[in-house]
């Protein structure tokens, strides 16, 4: 395979309006999609654990082309809960920032959970150079400098 980039990263959410108020009102990402979806035939039925009448998708882009979907599924209880980092499957998205610390300081404003609290995250200098938070369903949102440690 010859890749050019990730085309985009995909979450089921509980609560579309409580993941709204995450990902765009407090990260600011911008919707540009935003839908609804018969899921109850078609190619779709074999990608679900149960069957399901419809889905709601959001897309909302980060960076030039940068996407980020959520799915819900109005009306139903969907499976499950965000997963940590040492159980199977995809753990957690992370996002490249110019100032974590700053970011950090935003979001505990705004009553978002930081893993742990930022303190953990400060090496032996006290500085942050990445983070994890937990957006309104448990997920793990890193975010960092982009620096390798």
């Amino acid at each position: 395979m010859e890749s050019t980039g990730i085309s985009h990263i995909a979450v089921c959410v509980g609560d579309m309006d409580k993941s709204l108020g995450f990902y765009r009102d407090i990260l600011g990402m911008k919707v540009v999609k935003d839908f609804m979806q018969d899921t109850s035939t078609g190619g779709l039925t074999h990608t679900y654990a149960h069957q399901r009448a419809n889905r709601r998708t959001v897309y909302l882009e980060w960076g030039e082309h940068q996407f980020f979907v959520m799915t819900s599924h109005p009306g139903d209880q969907v499976d499950g809960s965000g997963i940590k980092l040492d159980q199977v499957g995809v753990s957690h998205v992370s996002f490249t920032v110019k100032d974590v610390h700053a970011l950090a300081d935003e979001l505990i404003a705004a009553g978002v959970e930081i893993a742990g609290g930022i303190e953990a995250f400060a090496d032996e200098n006290g500085n942050v150079r990445t983070f994890f938070a937990f957006d309104p369903d448990g997920i793990l949102v890193q975010f960092d400098s982009g620096i390798e440690s």
